[in-house]
Order: C-alpha cells, then structure tokens, then sequence
C-alpha cells in the first residue's frame, strides 16, 4: 500500500537530486498538491475544512509558500498543532515520506473500516427483516388464533366443554364439614391455644397432633380466616391457604422435581419454554413454598416427609425464600428475562407459617422441625362428642332419626369423621329404602346397622364398665399413639403341692408385661402372706393385646391378689402405674390419653400414680381421679372392702 500512493505521487520519475533547484520545487509542489487530494478523497472536504478550522491552519493551506504548504499538511494529517517549524526545502522531501507513510496506514484503516461497516450494515438489514417477519407472524396469529386449531384439537376443546356442563351436587363429606369454629366438636382448648399463636401480631409455625378425623385440617383453615379480620395479624385479606399431603412429597437428589420448594427446568431436558431454551437459558418453577406467601403453608402428616426434604424447609424457614441454581444460568447473558435473573440472584419469596399435622407422636418428628415449632395436641374424642356431631350432621341433612343413632354410632368410631361418613352411608341406605321422591327421610337403626355390617364395622370397645364386682378380674389401662384403651386382665389361682407352683402368662403380651408379673408376685406375698409357689397361677390379657411398658403392674397386682384371696375387685375402676417391688405405684406415660379410653368403656373412677397427678386435670371427662403412692392405697379402692383379708 505504501508503494503504491509513493509511486502515485511521484509520477513522473523526476529525479531530486540531478533536478534544478526551480524543477525541484515545482516537482514538490506537485507532490504536495497530490497529497493534499488524497487526504482530501479520505477524509472528505468539509471534515478537512474542519480540522483546519481546529488546528489553524487555514492560513497556512492557502499560502503560495511551499514549506508552509507542508506544515500545514504535517499538521493535518498528524493531528498534532505543535509542529510549528517550517521544513526547508532539503528536508520537504523526508517530510513528505512520512506524511505518505501516515496516509498509507489511513487508507488501510479506512478501507478496512468501510469493508467491516458494510458488513454490520448487511446483517442488521438481514436481522431488521427477521424482526419485521416475527412481528409479522404474531400480528396474524393475534388476528386469526383459528389458524393454530384442527379438528382434532376441536374436538378434544368440545368435549371439554361439555364434561364441564355436568356437575354433581356436593358430596356429604363437604356439607357436614364444620364451617365455624363453634361446631369442631371436643376441642376447645386446642382451638383456645390455636387462636392464640395464629391469630397474632407475631404468628407461630405450629405442630398439630392428634388421632385422625379431630378436625385439626378443618380448625387451621378457620383460624386463619378468623385471623384475616384481625387488624393486628400480618395476614391480608386474600391470605392463602395451601394445603399438601406429606405423604405425597419426595425428594428428588437430581433436583428434578420438587412440588414444594420448586425446581428448575433446564433447556435440555425438562422442557424450559421454547423461546428459553432456544436460547438455552433455565426456567426456575417456584413450588407450594411460594404459592403460600403471606399465608398459611399446611402439611399434613409431616411425619411422613422425607428427613432430606425436611431440612430443606428448614432453610426456606430461615431465610423466608427460595433459591434455585442451575448449570445452565449465565449472569452476563443479555437474553435472560429480569424475572428469571430475579428468581436466581434473589430467590423466591416464601414468607408463610408453616402448619403440620400428624397422627404420630412427638418423639417421630425431626427435632429441629419441633424446636421451630409451637405444639398443640387435640384431644381425642368421648361417645358424648360423637353424638354432638352427629346430631349437627342430622340438623344439616334436614333427617330425621331413631334417638338410639348417636349412641350407637359411637360405638363404633371415635373419629368425628368416620361418624359423618356412618351416618351419611345409613342416609343413602334410607333414600334407597323409602324411594327417591320421598320428601321426608327417617333413618333408622337397621339402616345403621346394615352400613356397620357392609363395611365390616366392630365396636370400639367391648370392654364396658358394670357396677358388679367379679374375682381375679381388673381393668388395666393402654394407650397406642394418642388413642387410650382399657385392657381387661383376669387371673386364677389352683392349690398345688408344696413350692410346685407355676405361673403362665401371654407370650404375646410382651417380656416388659412378664417382668411386671414377676414384681407383682413379690408384692403379693409382701400383701397377703401368700407363697405363690404355693400355687398354680394363670393370668391371662383378654385378647392378646400387647402391652408396652410396665404400665399394667399395679393392674397385675390387683388381678393376682384377688385371685388368691377370693376377694372381689370393682368393674367400674380401672388402674394404671408401675408397680415397684417395695409396693409402690411409679408414673406411667399416657394417662391423659388413657382418660379417653376409661371413659370410652364408661369407667368412672380412675387411678393413677402420684407422681402422674399434674399431667391431667382434676375431674377431666367428667372421671373420678385418684392419686395413689403405695399398692395398698389402690387395693383400698380397687376392692368392696378397704383391707385385704387373706386367703
């Protein structure tokens, strides 16, 4: 390039050295005035003007001198209005070589430049037409959405729409359901506790426990809507209540699929939205954790999550959002929406009180899900109860019914809602009876009993409380979960020779239950004199039923003495304790459990250790409680008479 305008402005061939001193100059004048026109045919006249105009030297451009004709040009074309010395004429020649060389490198620059500014002029026209044709596009299917349709796919749209035409009138379940907190049945005082951590300028995250079908779902959702019209609560208005079953909740390792925290769908392989994952950015999908901001996020049996999943909620609990990752996401990336830039750098709001609700006991929820946690039992429900939802029931289904029902439905459940279902089955039992048209339906106990028949029903207790007295016969008390239960134990005692004796008991009741045999043996001969050695003695736990801990001791004792003494026990008393082989009665678990389960069997009088005399009020369920320290102070109540009269 730098030979090439050399040669151009030295045409001619005029030699610089051999010339005259007047050839010479005008030889240079010629080659100024070439150099002037090129650097013109760059820049153009009027950006030549301009510099001029900056650098001074407009002047110096419009002599008639040829070395100021140069300066000038030196300027110009270096951009540098210090040069200030005019060149003589010996000099003129080197300082035009560099000011050709300086052209040269312009030139190419430019030539460059034009080619690159030519290309970006072509791909913009091809990236402007590709815009215009999606605009284009969109524009027509705005104005005729008909077109993405087929007749399958109308088809399929008309068949939707006529399913959506059918509908079912609600189901019972859903009409009987409690709608205000006064008609949730026996659980005034978990309602009371309820209330008070909801419905609160500072509301607590809550474990509910309690036998299934209580209505702790049901008092949760009408709390917080009761806590909405509180003006001090932090729940607005149109608060959520998201409701999941534990059961239903996996962790995913892979991080796949998480219906509770979220997850994030990748442009590969989890189908990210088509304009996403052709640019291959992630789609995060924010989980039930977000959907319950503000409000009220409800697991029940929350047991039942995986322990992984567990500890994840913790942290959402901690930092109140959600964060997602994700391989695929790139800051810097201009094609990432601003809310998918949001969900990763900031996370997901999850701002919620958390409630869960579970059939298990405490000691099976994750501790640190517990310590989180305000806890609140329900209670499990009396006959009384059953036959208060019942009546409701019947005051909703507009029946009538025989006065036995309520009773007799509370025979076989303790669950408000099996009672609805039974009574709602026996409804349609009657309907079927007496005919659809029928305005009026009765039910009556027949219909009851062919529902308990068809589903196979048996009474919860079988076991019930008598005013008699009977020998060798005593009612122990047992609690599975949060549900009490009275055990029937019975003994008999033979005569056998002389330190020949046996005593046989249930296998299947479990070794704890045979150690308390064999301490209660030593307390007998401590109550009655009586070697038991003496005697061939068999006790026996009337079904089977395993009993887990030493709870039945003081029972076993009582069963044994009565045995061999011949005396009789009362079968309106039922006793739970540990028996000690001093003779005293040491605090069991579950005696406010094992309260619902006396007065399920209609016991009156229950008895308890000393020790266990804080853990239930006096006069709950409307029982006879009694304290005791020794064996003694049980027998005195357990027997007609006060004292134990040997054999």
């Amino acid at each position: 390039m730098k030979d090439f305008f050399s040669k151009l402005v030295r045409s001619g061939g005029a030699d610089r050295t051999t010339a005259s001193r007047g050839d010479q100059e005008d030889q240079l004048k010629r080659q100024v005035a070439a150099l002037y026109g090129l650097y013109t045919g760059v820049l153009g006249a009027e950006k030549v003007v301009l510099k001029a105009g900056k650098l001074g030297t407009l002047d110096l451009m419009r002599s008639d001198r040829l070395d100021e004709r140069v300066l000038a040009l030196q300027k110009l074309v270096f951009e540098d209005p210090t040069i200030d010395k005019l060149p003589t004429l010996n000099e003129i020649p080197a300082v035009l070589n560099e000011i050709e060389d300086e052209l040269a490198d312009l030139c190419a620059r430019r030539t460059v430049e034009d080619r690159i500014e030519k290309k970006i002029a072509e791909k913009m026209e091809e990236r402007h037409q590709e815009y215009v044709q999606e605009i284009r596009t969109q524009v027509i299917k705005e104005e005729s959405p008909a077109n993405a349709e087929n007749p399958q796919t109308l088809k399929k749209y008309a068949l939707l729409e006529k399913l959506e035409t059918r509908k079912l009138t609600r189901s019972a379940m859903e009409l009987l359901r409690p709608a205000k907190l006064d008609e949730i049945v026996g659980q005034e005082r978990a309602i009371e506790a309820l209330r008070a951590k909801l419905a609160s300028p500072y509301p607590q995250h809550l474990i509910l426990y309690g036998p299934p079908g209580v209505g702790k779902t049901t008092a949760a959702r009408l709390v917080l809507e009761e806590a909405k019209k509180i003006a001090s609560a932090p729940f607005a208005k149109d608060a959520p209540f998201i409701e999941v079953d534990g059961t239903t909740l996996r962790w995913d390792p892979r991080d796949v699929t998480n219906p509770l925290l979220g997850s994030v769908h990748d442009p590969i392989y989890q189908g990210a939205r088509r304009d996403l994952a052709d640019s291959g950015v992630p789609e995060p999908k924010p989980g039930l954790a977000t959907d319950a901001h503000g409000g009220i996020l409800f697991i029940d049996e929350i047991g039942e999550m995986d322990p992984m999943l567990q500890n994840k909620l913790l942290k959402v609990l901690e930092d109140k959002r959600v964060f997602f990752d994700s391989a695929y996401y790139d800051s810097a990336d201009a094609s990432v929406p601003k809310y998918i830039k949001k969900l990763f750098e900031e996370g997901a709001p999850a701002d919620f009180i958390l409630i869960g609700a579970t059939t298990r006991e405490a000691g099976d929820i994750m501790p640190a899900i517990r310590s989180r946690c305000a806890e609140i039992y329900f209670e499990p429900l009396t006959p009384k109860h059953i036959e208060e939802i019942v009546y409701n029931a019947v005051v909703k289904l507009a029946v009538t019914i025989e006065p036995e029902i309520p009773r007799l439905i509370s025979e076989y459940t303790i669950e408000g809602r099996k009672a609805v279902n039974i009574l709602s089955d026996a409804y349609s039992m009657a309907l079927m009876r007496v005919g659809q048209d029928q305005q009026q339906v009765s039910i009556t106990k027949e219909d009851v009993y062919r529902v308990v028949q068809v589903s196979r029903l048996s009474p919860y207790v079988n076991r019930k409380a008598t005013a008699t007295l009977e020998v060798g016969k005593v009612f122990g008390l047992g609690v599975s979960g949060y549900l009490g239960s009275v055990i029937e134990i019975e003994a008999v005692a033979f005569p056998a020779e002389k330190s020949k004796g046996s005593i046989r008991f249930n296998d299947t009741a479990g070794s704890m239950a045979k150690d308390s045999v064999f301490n209660a043996a030593a307390v007998v001969r401590k109550l009655t004199g009586q070697d038991l050695a003496s005697y061939d003695l068999h006790i026996n736990v009337i079904g089977g039923g395993r009993i887990d801990g030493p709870s039945a001791g003081t029972a076993i004792v009582a069963a044994i003495v009565s045995a061999v003494t011949g005396k009789p026990i009362r079968q309106d008393v039922a006793v739970t304790g540990e028996i000690s082989i001093q003779g005293r009665v040491k605090a069991v678990g579950g005696v406010f459990e094992k309260a619902y389960g006396a007065k399920q069997a209609g016991i009156e009088t229950m008895i308890i250790p000393q020790e266990n005399k804080a853990d239930i009020p006096e006069g709950h369920l409307g029982l006879t409680i009694k304290p005791v320290v020794t064996v003694e102070e049980a027998m005195a109540i357990l027997f007609a008479e006060s004292e134990i009269v040997s054999a």
